[in-house]
Order: structure tokens, then C-alpha cells, then sequence
């Protein structure tokens, strides 16, 4: 009787392997659609742009209206590719290094709140998004874009794909 339930028992202890492939599509694309839209804000909206600049400037970044540009493309062109799996290893080390510079030299100094215990401050630091983003992408650099990615395609293509 129990043997009936194995297959059943099986996915709850180690999960459906057949399936994987859809949340690592859904979050490489939901990824790549956030990064490509705030991409373009800071690059092609004008108050936007302008207002990354006075930011950079204001934690002291060197070259304010370059790294506005250099943030903006990463994230516009980052966020585009990874939406269609094109070189997404790289793309999620360059917007995980960009995610990281964001908490260190802005969320950690304007949103956590100063004189707080361990503890609370680390609520505060596991809520941020940018942290979220971090842990995505970690998660997308180990287990790769998925199949449905121009990466899986030109892997199989080079013979350096698994299957």
C-alpha cells in the first residue's frame, strides 16, 4: 500500500527534477525584466538619470556621470540578457557586484536604522531586495540558465552541454 505514495513521498523529500527548469526560467526572466526596466529608467529617463548622479555623487562615487551610465547600461543590457539567457553567468556576477556596491554604500547607511541590536539589524538586512537579488543570482550562476536559454542552446551547439 505504502508504495503507491512513493512516487508522491519521493518529490516531497527531494522535489520534481523534471520541473526545474520553469523556476529557473521564471526567475531569470522576472530578473532580467526588473534589471532591463530600471536599466532604462536610469538611462533614458532624464529625471531618473539625473537623479542617479546627484546619488552617486552624494555617497561620493568617482565619476558620478559615468558610473550612472556604466550602472545603467549593466542593468539595462545585463537585465536583456539574461531575459534571453545570452551569457547569463556573466551577467549575474556583473549585477550581483553592482547589487553589492548598492547595499554597502547606500542601503545599509540610509535604510538600516543606526544603534540597533544584531539581531533586529540582520531583519533589516535579509529584507533589503538588493540582497534577494544577490541570492538569485548565486543561485542562477550554480545551476545555470535553464534550457529554455540562447546559453543552453549555444552549449549544446558547442558540444559542452550536459545533455
Amino acid at each position: 500500500m505504502l508504495s503507491m505514495f512513493n512516487p508522491l513521498i519521493k518529490m516531497v523529500l527531494t522535489g520534481c527534477r523534471g520541473l526545474e527548469w520553469l523556476p529557473i526560467l521564471v526567475a531569470r526572466f522576472s530578473l532580467g525584466l526588473f534589471f532591463a526596466v530600471s536599466g532604462y529608467n536610469k538611462l533614458f529617463v532624464a529625471a531618473k538619470h539625473e537623479h542617479l548622479i546627484q546619488l552617486m555623487a552624494k555617497i561620493g562615487m568617482p565619476f558620478p556621470d559615468f558610473m550612472a551610465l556604466f550602472l545603467g547600461s549593466t542593468e539595462f543590457f545585463g537585465g536583456l540578457f539574461l531575459m534571453i539567457g545570452l551569457l547569463s553567468t556573466f551577467c549575474s556576477i556583473a549585477l550581483t557586484i553592482a547589487m553589492i556596491v548598492a547595499i554597502v554604500t547606500v542601503e545599509i547607511h540610509e535604510i538600516i536604522p543606526k544603534g540597533i541590536g544584531f539581531l533586529e539589524w540582520m531583519s533589516w538586512f535579509l529584507y533589503l531586495p538588493q540582497v534577494m537579488y544577490v541570492i538569485l543570482f548565486g543561485w542562477l550562476m550554480t545551476t545555470g540558465p535553464g534550457r529554455f536559454s540562447v546559453d543552453h542552446y549555444l552549449a549544446k551547439r558547442l558540444g559542452v552541454g550536459e545533455d
